[in-house]
């Protein structure tokens, strides 16, 4: 049997082989600007270093590559090398390719391949694989009620690999099938806090190595005006999977579910956008893997607590935000856009429907700092503050 990381090798060479067709620069604009890469985070620790954005326009000025080689320094895990490169093509078609070598434990590689139009715009065509060791993973336990002090770290050792095919029944409206394999063990973290699997040798996923098959379906209604930086519109997503523990012979079978709506409210020009999500989802089963469940913290959700600091079965979130713009600007031959965003976060988690509580809501507010180089790239900076400090989340696309 091929191993994930063979299998990710060979996409890596895929991916290289498609960058020898770069366009040719006598015809194309390349532009590129180092640039300061300051970072924290509440689980990652701190990051100095540099980047440098190298940025490839075809003669009509728009954006076909980015590649954004990486130098940093981070405060737990040392000197990390990376590499970026992004191609964008007509129609939404996408393909990322994401490498990073750390000196201490961490080691990255994502590929992505994403077509919304496929075959002139029937279909939908979405596939990636990626291997990573992740040295700050925390757990703190299962529930709403855990405690900060309860904090644990261990290193999340994970292959992907993923493919989804959609059909547009309309428009705005499609119905996707789907699988994905993850393949998870837990070795011990990069900081000074106690290792997870001594404080939590009883919870499910913590021992051995995890293998999960998962098959999806999903039902997609979007009528916003851009898939990656809209100004209008809604989205619905809703999501029923099955999923096989392979190594768990006594309950092998759970299933997850989700329902999302996102809502777009723009001013009449459009400088400022109000955006509302709302998120419920669902696992039914029994020893389902922690990292299986819902969770908040992170970039997408409480924005000002770690990544997954409340994890439990089921989930229910909502977030307000209002995008600003400030000022428009060229910047290495490109136009972009600058926002500021602040936000209001909630939501909590949960094991029975029984069991919500308003009381028991966590609520983030913060602010971001957005940087848009319209259709295809998003940069952003979050600052998200609760009631256990702050949290900062960079990311290339929006949080939701």
């Amino acid at each position: 049997m091929i191993s994930l990381r063979g299998l990710v090798a060979v996409v890596i060479v895929f991916l290289t082989a498609n960058a020898i067709t770069l366009p040719d620069c006598a015809r194309a604009d390349v532009q590129y600007f180092p640039i300061p890469a300051v970072s924290t985070s509440k689980n990652d620790g701190s990051d100095a270093g540099v980047v440098v954005p190298i940025m490839i326009t075809d003669p009509d000025g728009e954006l076909k590559y980015m590649i954004a080689p990486m130098l940093v320094h981070n405060s737990i895990v040392g000197t990390r090398g990376s590499f970026n490169l992004f191609r964008y093509e007509p129609g939404g078609r996408e393909i990322r390719l994401i490498g990073s070598y750390t000196e201490q434990i961490e080691r990255r590689v994502v590929f992505s391949y994403a077509d919304p139009a496929f075959s002139n715009g029937r279909y939908s065509l979405n596939f990636g694989a990626s291997f990573f060791k992740n040295a700050t993973a925390r757990f703190f336990g299962l529930g709403q009620t855990t405690l900060e002090s309860g904090e644990t770290n261990y290193t999340d050792v994970e292959g992907r690999v993923n493919w989804r095919f959609g059909v547009y029944a309309n428009e705005v409206t499609q119905i996707s099938v789907g699988q994905r394999f993850r393949q998870v063990s837990l070795q011990r973290g990069a900081t000074d806090l106690p290792f997870t699997g001594d404080q939590f040798p009883s919870v499910d996923g913590v021992q051995g190595k995890t293998l999960i098959l998962g098959h999806r379906a999903s039902f997609y209604y979007d009528t916003r005006n851009n898939l990656v930086s809209p100004t209008d519109g809604m989205a619905v997503t809703a999501y029923a999977e099955v999923n096989q523990n392979i190594r768990n012979g006594d309950h092998p079978v759970y299933s997850r579910y989700e329902l999302e709506a996102k809502k777009l409210f723009p001013s009449e020009s459009k400088r400022a956008i109000l955006i509302v999500r709302a998120d419920l989802q669902a696992t039914i089963g029994d020893q389902v893997p922690f990292f299986e469940q819902s969770s908040l913290g992170g970039q997408s959700n409480l924005r000002g607590y770690g990544v997954d600091r409340f994890i439990d079965k089921h989930l229910v979130a909502i977030s307000v935000e209002e995008r600003i713009h400030m000022v428009r600007t060229r910047i290495a031959g490109v136009t972009a856009d600058f926002e500021i965003a602040p936000f209001l976060d909630t939501g909590q988690v949960f094991s029975d429907f029984r069991d919500v509580n308003f009381k028991d809501y966590r609520m983030t507010p913060g602010i971001g700092f957005r940087g848009i180089v319209k259709p295809n790239v998003v940069g952003r900076v979050d600052y998200g503050y609760s009631r256990e400090g702050g949290a900062i989340f960079a990311g290339l696309d929006f949080p939701y």
